[in-house]
C-alpha cells in the first residue's frame, strides 16, 4: 500500500497482463489437443483464501481492491427490507385504524357539541332576521301547511279509496282505483291464457276464437 496509486495501479495491469498471456496459451494447448486448464486449473485466491476479484476478466490484487474507485466496484448493494405480506398487514388493523375510537379520549365530541350548538344559534339567527324582513315589507307570513292532512269535506267522488293505518297514524287517500286481490288474480289467468293461445294456436284457431267472442258479445 505504501507503493502510492500509480505504481500500484501499474504493476496490477503488468500482473493482468501476464494473466491474458497465460489464457491465450492455455487456449492454444487446448487446441493442440492437451488439457483444458482454464476450467480444471486451481483459481486465484488471494492471501485470505477468498476467490480474487474482478471486473469485466480485469482482476484486482493486494493493494488494489483499495483504491478509489474500485472498493465500490465490489460493495454489495443492501437488500432491500422483505415486503409485509397481506396477512401481516391485516395484524395491525382494528377498530381504531376505521376511526371507531375517535370519541374515547373525549376530546371530539365536545367540540362537535359546540360547533353543532354554534351552527344551530346562526341559522336561527338568520330565520329570526329575514322573518323581520318579510314583516317590515308588509309581507304576510304564510302559514305552514300540512300536505298530509285530510280535510273532511273531502269526497270519494274521485274513486279513492281511504287507508286507515295503526291507532295514532295520518289517514291517506289514494285518488286512483286500485284493483282487489281476485281482480289483480284474475288478470294474470287471462294474461297466461292468452300467452298460450299465442304460443301454441294457429292462426285459423285464432280467427274463430275472435269470431266467437264477437258474437257472444264478449
Amino acid at each position: 500500500a505504501g507503493l502510492g496509486e500509480f505504481r500500484i495501479r501499474d504493476l496490477n495491469d503488468e500482473i493482468n497482463k501476464l494473466l491474458r498471456e497465460k489464457g491465450h496459451w492455455e487456449f492454444r494447448i487446448k487446441e493442440l489437443g492437451g488439457p483444458d486448464y482454464a476450467r480444471i486449473g486451481p483459481k486465484m485466491l488471494d492471501h485470505e483464501g477468498k476467490e480474487v476479484p474482478g471486473n469485466r476478466g480485469y482482476k484486482y490484487f493486494g493493494a488494489a481492491k483499495d483504491l478509489p474507485g474500485v472498493r465500490e466496484l465490489f460493495e454489495k448493494e443492501p437488500l432491500p427490507p422483505p415486503r409485509k405480506t397481506r396477512a401481516e398487514l391485516m395484524k395491525a388493523i382494528d377498530a381504531e385504524y376505521y376511526g371507531y375510537r375517535d370519541e374515547d379520549d373525549g376530546i371530539l365530541e365536545p367540540l362537535e357539541q359546540e360547533h353543532e350548538k354554534k351552527v344551530i344559534a346562526e341559522a336561527v339567527e338568520k330565520w329570526k332576521m329575514e322573518r323581520e324582513a318579510r314583516l317590515a315589507r308588509g309581507e304576510e307570513e304564510e302559514e305552514e301547511v300540512n300536505i298530509y292532512a285530510v280535510n273532511d269535506d273531502e269526497s270519494d267522488e274521485e274513486g279513492g279509496r281511504e287507508k286507515e293505518g295503526e291507532e295514532g297514524q295520518q289517514k291517506f287517500i289514494a285518488h286512483v282505483p286500485v284493483p282487489s286481490q281476485q281482480e289483480i288474480e284474475e288478470a294474470l289467468v287471462r294474461r297466461k291464457k292468452m300467452e298460450l293461445l299465442q304460443k301454441y294456436a294457429s292462426e285459423t284457431l285464432m280467427a274463430q276464437s275472435e269470431e266467437a267472442k264477437t258474437l257472444l258479445g264478449l
